[in-house]
């Protein structure tokens, strides 16, 4: 019989704050984080609006200032995030059996500030004066590794990159692990720091991002009529999971609990979703198949909830196909329209997130959800965080190539 999976640690970094409870004050009280670009000039962009991680981030709280230049942004927000999340779950480090402490993070892109660094390098200076840490700043694998070297945990350790589902699929990969009893423990979730020129006029060239420079706050809309993109952003979430029997044997602190896994693939095009949203729906059905319960059973959907036409309208209409007449009754917000798409990094903080309004009872607003979109008639809590005593909620992610992922979550018991 698969055993429970606890959730005992989270920490998080966002354009929202560094550290869980800022974010979550912040959310609950429907305040965006997306400014004008600070970190380069972007006068040469479309696009002149992110969501960077704010001033109140504190890396050297964590991380030695020797330590801190080999590591590429990515892997400094991850690491703080997956510092916290150690911290808050107290669990012993090292641990007297490694190998049962795994670590598994995602990202979609890794480290690509440290790319384009090291490529303006090769072309100014020449080979003979690449930086040497390049590769190990860059590839998405370091992060877990320096996540096990700091702790001393020796069991399965991999990174995920699965685009704007790989935290995700990282945390559904983790919480299998443990439910199999492959691991007692696992550090788990994603980071991503993307916000550059590079990445900026990429999506523009895609034409994917909002271009509503003139008002930052109101640039990310999901469900509404007048959206006109997504607003591109950097973060990290990782959460420690654990047993339930590991958990209560040492008396930690249970903030929820992951129950289901579904994972699913479009098949059908590179960038956009299936328009019959059947990849969503089956991945949504498959988690409440795994967690046991019946779709009505679920109150609470965090959505994937980009603030794209073909994202917003698909989602709705897996949820519709899913749920049938209790669709209407769910409570669903998209918490992008605060934080931005934090890509690869989004499943991750969006668990957080999750987890947070089953155990509250609250369900944090969409803002910026002035005139909703017609084929969008769900209750997406518009403007106001609602009050609503819950047991499950799911949380999407959806990526470019037709991934998706739905965690199912339960209130802590």
């Amino acid at each position: 019989m698969p055993r429970r999976v606890a959730i005992t640690g989270m920490g998080l970094v966002t354009c929202l704050g560094t550290g869980v409870d800022q974010n979550w004050n912040e959310l609950i009280n429907g305040r965006s984080g997306i400014r004008t670009i600070t970190a380069f000039n972007a006068d040469r962009c479309v696009t002149r609006i992110a969501g960077e991680v704010g001033s109140d981030f504190d890396p050297w709280q964590y991380i030695r200032v020797k330590e801190l230049r080999r590591l590429d942004r990515h892997q400094q927000i991850g690491l703080v995030a997956a510092c916290q999340a150690v911290a808050q779950a107290g669990i012993e480090t090292p641990p007297s059996d490694p190998y049962r402490f795994a670590v598994i993070v995602g990202s979609g892109i890794g480290g690509l500030h440290t790319i384009e660094a090291g490529h303006e390098i090769l072309k100014e200076k020449g080979p003979k004066r690449m930086p040497p840490m390049v590769i190990p700043m860059a590839v998405v694998n370091l992060l877990p590794g320096l996540i096990a070297i700091r702790y001393g945990f020796k069991g399965p350790n991999f990174g995920v990159v699965n685009a704007c589902a790989s935290s995700a699929t990282a945390i559904g990969e983790a919480y299998r692990l443990i439910a199999a009893g492959c691991a007692d423990v696992a550090v788990t979730g994603g980071t991503e720091a993307v916000v550059g020129e590079f990445a900026i006029a990429a999506f523009n060239a895609l034409r994917a991002l909002s271009t509503r420079n003139d008002e930052p706050a109101k640039a990310s809309r999901p469900f509404d009529k007048d959206r006109d993109g997504f607003v591109l952003a950097e973060g990290a979430g990782m959460l420690t999971l654990e047993s339930f029997d590991h958990a209560e044997s040492r008396g930690a602190t249970i903030y929820g609990e992951i129950t289901g896994y579904g994972a699913t693939s479009d098949a059908y095009h590179v960038v956009m979703p299936d328009p019959d949203g059947a990849g969503a729906y089956e991945a949504m059905r498959l988690a409440l198949e795994d967690g046991g319960i019946q779709p009505e059973q679920v109150e609470y959907i965090n959505a994937h909830g980009t603030s794209t036409e073909l994202n917003d309208k698909t989602e709705t209409q897996a949820i519709k196909r899913l749920f049938g007449p209790s669709a209407y009754k769910l409570s669903i917000s998209s918490t992008k329209s605060m934080t931005g798409h934090t890509l690869g990094a989004a499943g991750a903080i969006e668990a957080i997130f999750t987890t947070l309004a089953l155990k509250h009872g609250v369900v944090p607003p969409t803002i910026n959800l002035d005139t909703p979109d017609p084929e969008c008639d769900l209750d997406y809590t518009p403007h106001k965080r609602a009050k609503r005593n819950m047991e499950y909620g799911i949380s999407n992610s959806f990526a470019f190539g037709g991934q998706n992922v739905s965690l199912l979550f339960r209130r802590a018991q």
